[in-house]
């Protein structure tokens, strides 16, 4: 039964109460309708139930904690965009065969309960926008058939556990945004070789970046197929993953081309050191964050050979030297963003760096177009590697500077050469006065 999209009001319990025939795993769409009120119990032998973007308020425990002695049939549940609230229920050993849930936007609140571990055959868990606490129970590591895992925009604490790369390992979408996680990324998360989509952004992370990222192989390989994403468990029929992701500075859903999306945001964090080399090996990747850290040194020279990236963001760190000229290969390059760095030189022409914003190079010594400053000739242009050039300013005082020394040093020396001799040889001396006497007679001649 789907009656999705409509302008439907009241309450669900009397349709949620029905008693279809046993053995008949029913399918059940409500959303986007004008539903209020609390939760009713949920039969037994209901499949799918879609209840997302409604008025729903009140706990989940009466929908999901009744009749806890019946077996159980949810393989779906979609209770996002509505008015829950209240700690997530721990009665979740009594669904075993749930692979999709989404309780996103809402006001749960509470720490994530330790029965989520019996959920062996979960593959999507949506519970970010929620007011959730805590730090992510261990027991969520049994949970290895994850594909996407989205903990955003709540109050989780406490250090990413490494046990995310160890037994997670087919996770695709990783989004633990906006929390207040801290410590070092674990280098474990390198072994997520199927990863898509890391968000890590918006968080308390310090340390360096660590240098196993281009072990991202499902980034590094250029993805050309559309198809959706979607996850399927025994006799119930597929659901299509939908993920919000942050691009370009804007947050935008992806469901069918969800495929194509290769994005990795580690921004408005704490993360110190050098951008690692191997990033720039993440051949597919799309969209790269990295602003608002404590980032140093040069861009890689080799950012050039990121040929699929249509987001760059590099703002408000401490990076130094030149704009590698290899970025103006980026043709697919869409949104760049450097502002608010120690970048110094010429902005390296193409045909798109000229028609970004000149905000986007702000606070930097830059110069050339989009910047009104042109590059004037004692302006300072880097080499590639960020060393001053020889028409730098500073090069030319330097230059100036000895030749007036060597100059001052030319005429020292060649003076004492002429004089020195005159002045103790008396040989020298006379030989000397003669020549001028018989160079004045002849003068003295030619006059007369």
């Amino acid at each position: 039964m789907n009656l999705s999209h409509n302008q439907i009001q009241g309450r669900v319990a009397g349709i949620l109460n029905t008693n279809p025939p046993l053995g008949y795993a029913s399918s059940i769409g409500l959303s986007s309708n004008f539903f209020q009120g609390s939760l009713p119990c949920l039969p037994s032998n209901v499949g799918t139930l879609d209840l997302s973007n409604n008025s729903f308020s009140g706990s989940i425990s009466p929908l999901l904690c009744c009749k806890m002695e019946e077996p159980k049939s949810l393989g779906t549940l979609r209770l996002a965009y509505n008015h829950l609230s209240g700690p997530i229920p721990d009665c979740w050993m009594s669904w075993p065969n749930i692979f999709s849930m989404d309780l996103k936007n809402n006001n749960l609140s509470g720490s994530l309960p330790s029965s989520m571990g019996s959920l062996s055959f979960l593959q999507s868990l949506h519970l970010g926008k929620n007011n959730l606490s805590g730090v992510l129970p261990p027991s969520l590591q049994n949970c290895s058939s994850l594909l996407a895992l989205d903990l955003g925009e709540n109050k989780l604490e406490g250090n990413i556990p490494n046990w995310i790369g160890e037994r997670l390992s087919r996770i695709m979408i990783l989004g633990l945004r906006s929390n207040n996680f801290q410590g070092d990324i674990p280098p474990e998360l390198c072994a997520l070789g199927s990863l898509t989509i890391l968000d890590l952004a918006h968080n308390n992370l310090s340390g360096n970046i660590p240098e196993c990222f281009n072990n991202f192989s499902a980034m590094a390989s250029v993805r050309n197929s559309s198809d959706p994403i979607s996850y399927s468990f025994g006799h119930f029929k597929n659901s299509i993953e939908t993920t919000l992701v942050v691009i370009k500075g804007i947050l935008l859903e992806y469901s069918t081309t969800l495929q194509l999306v290769t994005s990795m945001d580690l921004s408005d964090n704490n993360l110190s050191g050098q951008i690692p080399v191997g990033i720039t090996d993440l051949l597919g990747l799309r969209s790269l964050n990295l602003s608002i850290n404590r980032l140093l040194g040069k861009i890689p020279e080799t950012i050039g050979n990121m040929g699929t990236l249509e987001s760059l963001d590099f703002s408000f760190n401490q990076l130094s030297g030149a704009i590698r000229p290899s970025i103006s290969k980026l043709t697919f390059l869409s949104y760049l963003n450097v502002a608010y760095n120690n970048l110094t030189g010429k902005i390296p022409s193409s045909t798109q760096l000229q028609s970004f914003a000149a905000s986007n190079f702000a606070g930097n010594t830059l110069c050339g177009p989009p910047l009104t400053d042109n590059c004037s000739i004692n302006a300072v242009e880097p080499d590639a590697g960020g060393g001053n050039s020889e028409g730098s300013e500073g090069g030319l005082e330097v230059d100036w500077f000895w030749f007036y020394v060597s100059m001052a040093l030319g005429f020292v020396v060649a003076f004492w050469s002429f004089a020195g001799p005159l002045l103790f040889k008396k040989s020298w001396r006379s030989a000397y006065f003669q020549m001028l006497d018989s160079m004045g007679k002849k003068a003295r001649q030619c006059f007369c």
